[in-house]
Protein backbone atom coordinates (compact mmCIF):
# COMPACT_ATOMS: atom_id res chain seq x y z
CA UNK A 1 0.00 0.00 0.00
CA UNK A 2 1.33 3.45 -0.96
CA UNK A 3 0.42 6.61 0.91
CA UNK A 4 1.14 10.12 -0.38
CA UNK A 5 2.51 12.26 2.46
CA UNK A 6 3.69 15.23 0.40
CA UNK A 7 2.58 17.16 -2.66
CA UNK A 8 4.64 19.86 -4.33
CA UNK A 9 3.51 21.95 -7.29
CA UNK A 10 5.68 24.38 -9.23
CA UNK A 11 4.70 26.76 -12.02
CA UNK A 12 7.76 26.75 -14.26
CA UNK A 13 8.38 29.07 -17.22
CA UNK A 14 10.70 28.26 -20.14
CA UNK A 15 11.40 30.33 -23.28
CA UNK A 16 10.75 28.72 -26.66
CA UNK A 17 13.61 28.59 -29.15
CA UNK A 18 11.18 29.26 -32.02
CA UNK A 19 7.89 31.15 -31.76
CA UNK A 20 4.98 28.79 -32.41
CA UNK A 21 2.08 30.44 -34.21
CA UNK A 22 -1.42 28.95 -34.29
CA UNK A 23 -4.59 30.44 -35.72
CA UNK A 24 -5.36 32.10 -32.39
CA UNK A 25 -2.09 33.35 -30.92
CA UNK A 26 1.71 33.18 -30.89
CA UNK A 27 3.74 31.51 -28.16
CA UNK A 28 7.18 32.83 -27.15
CA UNK A 29 7.47 31.09 -23.78
CA UNK A 30 5.50 28.46 -21.93
CA UNK A 31 4.45 27.90 -18.34
CA UNK A 32 3.64 24.41 -17.19
CA UNK A 33 2.99 23.01 -13.72
CA UNK A 34 5.23 20.28 -12.35
CA UNK A 35 3.75 17.96 -9.71
CA UNK A 36 5.77 15.85 -7.26
CA UNK A 37 4.14 13.18 -5.07
CA UNK A 38 6.19 11.90 -2.11
CA UNK A 39 5.73 8.83 0.08
CA UNK A 40 6.71 8.34 3.73
CA UNK A 41 9.96 6.60 2.71
CA UNK A 42 10.97 9.57 0.54
CA UNK A 43 10.18 8.07 -2.86
CA UNK A 44 8.99 10.73 -5.31
CA UNK A 45 7.15 10.61 -8.60
CA UNK A 46 6.92 13.56 -10.97
CA UNK A 47 4.21 14.59 -13.38
CA UNK A 48 3.46 17.57 -15.59
CA UNK A 49 0.32 19.62 -16.13
CA UNK A 50 0.94 20.75 -19.71
CA UNK A 51 -2.05 23.06 -20.07
CA UNK A 52 -2.05 26.00 -22.48
CA UNK A 53 -1.76 29.51 -21.09
CA UNK A 54 -5.07 30.62 -22.66
CA UNK A 55 -8.44 28.91 -23.30
CA UNK A 56 -7.92 28.39 -27.03
CA UNK A 57 -7.20 24.66 -27.28
CA UNK A 58 -9.44 23.72 -24.34
CA UNK A 59 -11.24 25.46 -21.51
CA UNK A 60 -8.34 24.76 -19.14
CA UNK A 61 -5.45 27.17 -18.62
CA UNK A 62 -2.38 27.28 -16.39
CA UNK A 63 -4.30 29.55 -14.00
CA UNK A 64 -7.35 27.30 -13.84
CA UNK A 65 -5.24 24.16 -13.42
CA UNK A 66 -3.26 25.79 -10.62
CA UNK A 67 -6.47 26.76 -8.83
CA UNK A 68 -8.11 23.34 -9.18
CA UNK A 69 -4.94 21.46 -8.28
CA UNK A 70 -4.27 23.64 -5.25
CA UNK A 71 -7.80 23.61 -3.87
CA UNK A 72 -9.04 20.15 -4.85
CA UNK A 73 -6.61 17.66 -6.41
CA UNK A 74 -3.66 18.09 -4.08
CA UNK A 75 -5.83 17.78 -0.94
CA UNK A 76 -7.55 14.71 -2.43
CA UNK A 77 -4.32 12.78 -2.99
CA UNK A 78 -2.56 13.90 0.19
CA UNK A 79 -2.93 10.99 2.61
CA UNK A 80 -4.57 8.77 -0.01
CA UNK A 81 -3.76 5.03 0.12
CA UNK A 82 -3.50 3.07 -3.13
CA UNK A 83 -1.87 -0.02 -4.61
CA UNK A 84 -2.00 0.92 -8.30
CA UNK A 85 -2.14 4.25 -10.18
CA UNK A 86 -5.56 3.38 -11.54
CA UNK A 87 -6.87 3.52 -7.97
CA UNK A 88 -5.51 7.03 -7.50
CA UNK A 89 -6.98 7.96 -10.89
CA UNK A 90 -10.39 6.98 -9.51
CA UNK A 91 -9.83 9.33 -6.58
CA UNK A 92 -8.86 12.13 -8.97
CA UNK A 93 -11.96 11.34 -11.01
CA UNK A 94 -14.12 12.73 -8.23
CA UNK A 95 -13.22 16.10 -9.80
CA UNK A 96 -15.30 16.50 -12.97
CA UNK A 97 -13.52 17.55 -16.15
CA UNK A 98 -10.23 19.37 -15.52
CA UNK A 99 -8.40 16.71 -17.51
CA UNK A 100 -5.11 18.59 -17.83
CA UNK A 101 -4.91 19.19 -14.09
CA UNK A 102 -5.75 15.57 -13.27
CA UNK A 103 -3.25 14.30 -15.83
CA UNK A 104 -0.29 15.76 -13.95
CA UNK A 105 -1.19 13.90 -10.75
CA UNK A 106 -1.96 10.66 -12.60
CA UNK A 107 1.40 10.87 -14.40
CA UNK A 108 3.21 11.43 -11.12
CA UNK A 109 1.49 8.36 -9.65
CA UNK A 110 2.58 6.16 -12.57
CA UNK A 111 6.11 7.57 -12.33
CA UNK A 112 6.21 6.78 -8.60
CA UNK A 113 4.65 3.32 -8.92
CA UNK A 114 6.92 2.13 -11.73
CA UNK A 115 10.03 3.36 -9.88
CA UNK A 116 8.94 1.58 -6.69
CA UNK A 117 8.47 -1.65 -8.66
CA UNK A 118 11.80 -1.31 -10.45
CA UNK A 119 10.35 -1.27 -13.98
CA UNK A 120 10.47 1.36 -16.73
CA UNK A 121 7.29 3.39 -17.10
CA UNK A 122 6.82 2.05 -20.64
CA UNK A 123 6.80 -1.55 -19.39
CA UNK A 124 4.42 -0.64 -16.55
CA UNK A 125 1.98 0.75 -19.14
CA UNK A 126 2.28 -2.34 -21.35
CA UNK A 127 4.76 -1.01 -23.88
CA UNK A 128 7.11 -3.27 -25.82
CA UNK A 129 9.08 -0.99 -28.17
CA UNK A 130 12.65 0.18 -27.55
CA UNK A 131 12.28 3.13 -29.94
CA UNK A 132 9.34 5.13 -31.25
CA UNK A 133 8.88 7.10 -34.45
CA UNK A 134 8.79 10.86 -34.01
CA UNK A 135 6.91 13.34 -36.12
CA UNK A 136 7.14 17.10 -35.94
CA UNK A 137 4.41 19.73 -35.66
CA UNK A 138 4.84 23.09 -37.40
CA UNK A 139 2.81 26.22 -36.77
CA UNK A 140 1.46 28.89 -39.08
CA UNK A 141 4.40 30.84 -40.46
CA UNK A 142 4.39 34.43 -41.82
CA UNK A 143 4.98 33.22 -45.40
CA UNK A 144 4.95 30.01 -47.40
CA UNK A 145 8.71 30.37 -47.91
CA UNK A 146 9.22 30.53 -44.15
CA UNK A 147 7.14 27.38 -43.77
CA UNK A 148 9.15 25.58 -46.44
CA UNK A 149 12.34 26.53 -44.60
CA UNK A 150 10.97 25.00 -41.39
CA UNK A 151 9.94 21.83 -43.23
CA UNK A 152 13.36 21.56 -44.86
CA UNK A 153 15.08 21.81 -41.48
CA UNK A 154 12.91 19.16 -39.83
CA UNK A 155 12.96 16.75 -42.77
CA UNK A 156 16.74 17.15 -42.81
CA UNK A 157 16.78 16.15 -39.15
CA UNK A 158 15.09 12.88 -40.06
CA UNK A 159 11.59 13.34 -38.65
CA UNK A 160 9.27 10.64 -40.00
CA UNK A 161 6.15 12.80 -40.42
CA UNK A 162 5.39 16.51 -40.77
CA UNK A 163 2.21 18.04 -39.35
CA UNK A 164 1.10 21.47 -40.56
CA UNK A 165 -1.29 23.71 -38.67
CA UNK A 166 -4.01 25.09 -40.94
CA UNK A 167 -6.81 27.64 -40.63
CA UNK A 168 -9.22 29.29 -43.09
CA UNK A 169 -7.05 31.38 -45.39
CA UNK A 170 -3.91 29.34 -44.60
CA UNK A 171 -4.60 25.87 -45.94
CA UNK A 172 -4.55 24.73 -49.57
CA UNK A 173 -1.76 27.02 -50.81
CA UNK A 174 0.85 26.25 -48.11
CA UNK A 175 -0.04 22.56 -47.97
CA UNK A 176 0.20 22.21 -51.73
CA UNK A 177 3.58 23.97 -51.67
CA UNK A 178 4.93 21.58 -49.05
CA UNK A 179 3.50 18.55 -50.82
CA UNK A 180 5.05 19.70 -54.12
CA UNK A 181 8.46 20.17 -52.51
CA UNK A 182 8.27 16.91 -50.54
CA UNK A 183 6.09 14.46 -52.50
CA UNK A 184 7.06 11.38 -50.46
CA UNK A 185 7.15 12.80 -46.92
CA UNK A 186 4.20 11.64 -44.76
CA UNK A 187 2.22 14.84 -44.29
CA UNK A 188 -0.85 15.66 -42.29
CA UNK A 189 -2.74 18.81 -41.38
CA UNK A 190 -4.32 19.93 -38.11
CA UNK A 191 -7.16 22.44 -38.01
CA UNK A 192 -7.92 22.45 -34.25
CA UNK A 193 -11.62 22.68 -35.11
CA UNK A 194 -11.31 25.85 -37.22
CA UNK A 195 -13.58 24.70 -40.07
CA UNK A 196 -17.32 24.10 -40.50
CA UNK A 197 -19.36 22.18 -43.10
CA UNK A 198 -19.41 25.44 -45.10
CA UNK A 199 -15.69 24.87 -45.76
CA UNK A 200 -16.27 21.50 -47.42
CA UNK A 201 -14.82 22.64 -50.81
CA UNK A 202 -11.52 23.52 -49.12
CA UNK A 203 -11.39 20.22 -47.28
CA UNK A 204 -12.08 18.38 -50.53
CA UNK A 205 -9.13 20.17 -52.13
CA UNK A 206 -6.94 19.07 -49.24
CA UNK A 207 -8.28 15.55 -49.82
CA UNK A 208 -6.47 15.50 -53.18
CA UNK A 209 -3.00 16.20 -51.74
CA UNK A 210 -2.09 12.74 -50.49
CA UNK A 211 -2.33 13.51 -46.78
CA UNK A 212 -1.88 10.99 -44.02
CA UNK A 213 -4.85 12.53 -42.19
CA UNK A 214 -6.87 15.70 -41.62
CA UNK A 215 -6.89 16.27 -37.87
CA UNK A 216 -9.88 17.78 -36.07
CA UNK A 217 -11.33 19.78 -38.99
CA UNK A 218 -14.60 20.59 -37.20
CA UNK A 219 -15.43 21.69 -33.65
CA UNK A 220 -14.95 19.12 -30.87
CA UNK A 221 -18.62 18.29 -30.27
CA UNK A 222 -19.55 18.20 -33.98
CA UNK A 223 -19.30 14.40 -34.11
CA UNK A 224 -22.28 13.99 -36.43
CA UNK A 225 -20.87 16.50 -38.93
CA UNK A 226 -17.46 14.85 -38.63
CA UNK A 227 -19.04 11.51 -39.51
CA UNK A 228 -20.58 13.07 -42.62
CA UNK A 229 -17.26 14.60 -43.58
CA UNK A 230 -15.40 11.32 -43.11
CA UNK A 231 -17.90 9.56 -45.34
CA UNK A 232 -17.19 12.08 -48.12
CA UNK A 233 -13.37 12.04 -47.95
CA UNK A 234 -10.77 9.44 -48.87
CA UNK A 235 -8.32 10.96 -46.38
CA UNK A 236 -8.80 9.69 -42.80
CA UNK A 237 -10.21 12.19 -40.34
CA UNK A 238 -8.27 12.16 -37.07
CA UNK A 239 -9.99 13.08 -33.81
CA UNK A 240 -8.23 15.15 -31.17
CA UNK A 241 -10.27 17.65 -29.13
CA UNK A 242 -13.41 15.58 -29.74
CA UNK A 243 -12.21 12.81 -27.41
CA UNK A 244 -11.72 13.82 -23.78
CA UNK A 245 -13.47 10.85 -22.18
CA UNK A 246 -13.75 7.19 -23.14
CA UNK A 247 -17.47 7.78 -23.68
CA UNK A 248 -16.56 10.35 -26.36
CA UNK A 249 -14.52 7.69 -28.13
CA UNK A 250 -17.36 5.17 -27.94
CA UNK A 251 -19.72 7.71 -29.51
CA UNK A 252 -17.23 8.62 -32.24
CA UNK A 253 -16.61 4.96 -33.10
CA UNK A 254 -20.32 4.23 -33.41
CA UNK A 255 -20.93 7.29 -35.59
CA UNK A 256 -17.86 6.78 -37.77
CA UNK A 257 -16.61 10.28 -36.99
CA UNK A 258 -13.00 9.47 -37.82
CA UNK A 259 -10.60 6.68 -38.70
CA UNK A 260 -7.56 7.74 -36.61
CA UNK A 261 -7.24 8.82 -32.97
CA UNK A 262 -4.78 11.28 -31.48
CA UNK A 263 -4.26 10.28 -27.85
CA UNK A 264 -3.01 13.15 -25.71
CA UNK A 265 -2.22 12.24 -22.13
CA UNK A 266 -3.19 15.73 -20.93
CA UNK A 267 -6.44 15.97 -22.85
CA UNK A 268 -7.65 12.61 -21.58
CA UNK A 269 -6.78 13.17 -17.92
CA UNK A 270 -3.64 11.08 -17.62
CA UNK A 271 -1.86 7.88 -18.52
CA UNK A 272 -4.56 5.68 -16.99
CA UNK A 273 -7.20 6.99 -19.40
CA UNK A 274 -4.74 7.07 -22.31
CA UNK A 275 -3.98 3.35 -21.91
CA UNK A 276 -7.70 2.57 -21.85
CA UNK A 277 -8.29 4.66 -24.97
CA UNK A 278 -5.45 2.81 -26.71
CA UNK A 279 -7.06 -0.55 -25.86
CA UNK A 280 -10.51 0.53 -27.06
CA UNK A 281 -9.11 1.92 -30.32
CA UNK A 282 -7.15 -1.30 -30.91
CA UNK A 283 -10.31 -3.33 -30.33
CA UNK A 284 -11.95 -1.40 -33.20
CA UNK A 285 -8.93 -1.44 -35.51
CA UNK A 286 -8.29 2.31 -35.17
CA UNK A 287 -4.62 3.33 -35.37
CA UNK A 288 -3.45 5.83 -32.77
CA UNK A 289 -0.60 8.24 -32.24
CA UNK A 290 0.41 10.48 -29.36
CA UNK A 291 -0.12 14.20 -29.69
CA UNK A 292 1.84 16.78 -27.75
CA UNK A 293 1.32 20.01 -25.85
CA UNK A 294 4.93 21.29 -26.04
CA UNK A 295 5.67 19.31 -22.90
CA UNK A 296 8.75 19.84 -20.81
CA UNK A 297 11.02 16.82 -20.34
CA UNK A 298 8.85 15.17 -17.68
CA UNK A 299 5.67 15.12 -19.74
CA UNK A 300 7.63 14.34 -22.90
CA UNK A 301 9.24 11.28 -21.27
CA UNK A 302 5.78 10.03 -20.25
CA UNK A 303 4.54 10.49 -23.83
CA UNK A 304 7.47 8.48 -25.18
CA UNK A 305 6.71 5.68 -22.70
CA UNK A 306 3.08 5.63 -23.83
CA UNK A 307 4.13 5.40 -27.48
CA UNK A 308 5.84 2.09 -26.74
CA UNK A 309 2.38 0.46 -26.64
CA UNK A 310 1.62 -1.70 -29.71
CA UNK A 311 -1.29 0.33 -31.10
CA UNK A 312 0.83 3.45 -31.65
CA UNK A 313 1.58 2.62 -35.27
CA UNK A 314 1.85 6.21 -36.58
CA UNK A 315 4.65 8.72 -35.85
CA UNK A 316 3.88 10.71 -32.71
CA UNK A 317 4.57 14.28 -31.60
CA UNK A 318 7.53 13.27 -29.44
CA UNK A 319 10.14 15.39 -31.17
CA UNK A 320 13.39 16.13 -29.36
CA UNK A 321 13.43 18.67 -26.53
CA UNK A 322 15.74 20.90 -28.58
CA UNK A 323 12.92 21.69 -31.04
CA UNK A 324 11.29 23.76 -28.29
CA UNK A 325 13.76 24.47 -25.49
CA UNK A 326 17.44 25.38 -25.32
CA UNK A 327 17.51 23.59 -21.96
CA UNK A 328 14.90 21.26 -20.52
CA UNK A 329 13.78 20.58 -16.94
CA UNK A 330 15.38 17.13 -16.87
CA UNK A 331 19.11 16.49 -16.60
CA UNK A 332 18.92 14.45 -19.81
CA UNK A 333 16.69 15.77 -22.62
CA UNK A 334 14.59 13.74 -25.01
CA UNK A 335 16.62 13.30 -28.21
CA UNK A 336 15.44 12.31 -31.69
CA UNK A 337 18.00 10.64 -33.97
CA UNK A 338 16.95 10.07 -37.58
CA UNK A 339 13.34 10.42 -36.51
CA UNK A 340 13.56 7.84 -33.72
CA UNK A 341 13.37 8.43 -29.98
CA UNK A 342 14.68 5.85 -27.53
CA UNK A 343 12.21 4.70 -24.89
CA UNK A 344 13.76 5.26 -21.43
CA UNK A 345 14.85 1.91 -19.98
CA UNK A 346 15.56 2.95 -16.38
CA UNK A 347 13.01 2.26 -13.68
CA UNK A 348 10.30 4.88 -13.37
CA UNK A 349 10.02 7.80 -15.73
CA UNK A 350 13.63 7.36 -16.81
CA UNK A 351 14.47 11.06 -16.56
CA UNK A 352 15.79 12.94 -13.52
CA UNK A 353 14.41 16.41 -12.75
CA UNK A 354 17.07 19.13 -12.80
CA UNK A 355 16.31 20.61 -9.38
CA UNK A 356 18.41 23.77 -9.71
CA UNK A 357 17.14 24.59 -13.21
CA UNK A 358 13.54 23.95 -12.18
CA UNK A 359 13.99 26.24 -9.18
CA UNK A 360 15.42 28.97 -11.43
CA UNK A 361 12.38 28.82 -13.72
CA UNK A 362 9.79 28.61 -10.93
CA UNK A 363 7.31 31.50 -10.78
CA UNK A 364 5.07 30.02 -8.06
CA UNK A 365 5.27 27.09 -5.66
CA UNK A 366 2.98 25.20 -3.29
CA UNK A 367 3.91 22.44 -0.83
CA UNK A 368 1.43 20.37 1.14
CA UNK A 369 2.80 17.93 3.70
CA UNK A 370 6.39 16.81 3.09
CA UNK A 371 8.02 18.00 -0.14
CA UNK A 372 10.29 15.86 -2.34
CA UNK A 373 13.91 15.32 -1.45
CA UNK A 374 16.37 16.93 -3.85
CA UNK A 375 17.79 14.50 -6.35
CA UNK A 376 15.02 11.92 -5.97
CA UNK A 377 14.27 9.88 -9.07
CA UNK A 378 11.43 10.92 -11.31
Amino acid sequence: MTRIVGVEMRRVRLPLVHEFQTSSHAKRSLEHILVALTTADGATGWGEIASPSGPFYSAETVDSCWAVARSHLAPLVLGADWDHPSELAAVLGRVRGNHFARAGFDMAAWSLWSAQHGVPLAAALGGTRATVEAGVSLGIEPTVDALLAQVAQRVGEGYRRVKLKIAPGWDVEPVRAVRSAYPSVPLHVDANGAYTPAHLPVLRELDTLGLLMIEQPYAPRALVDLAGLQASLATPVCLDESVEELDDLVTALRLGSGRILNIKVSRMGGLTAAVRAHALAAEHGVPVWCGGMHEFGIGRAANVALCALPGFTLPSDVSGSDKYYARDVTTEPIVAVDGLVSVPSAAGLGREPDADFIAAGTVDRLVLGAGPRRGCSA
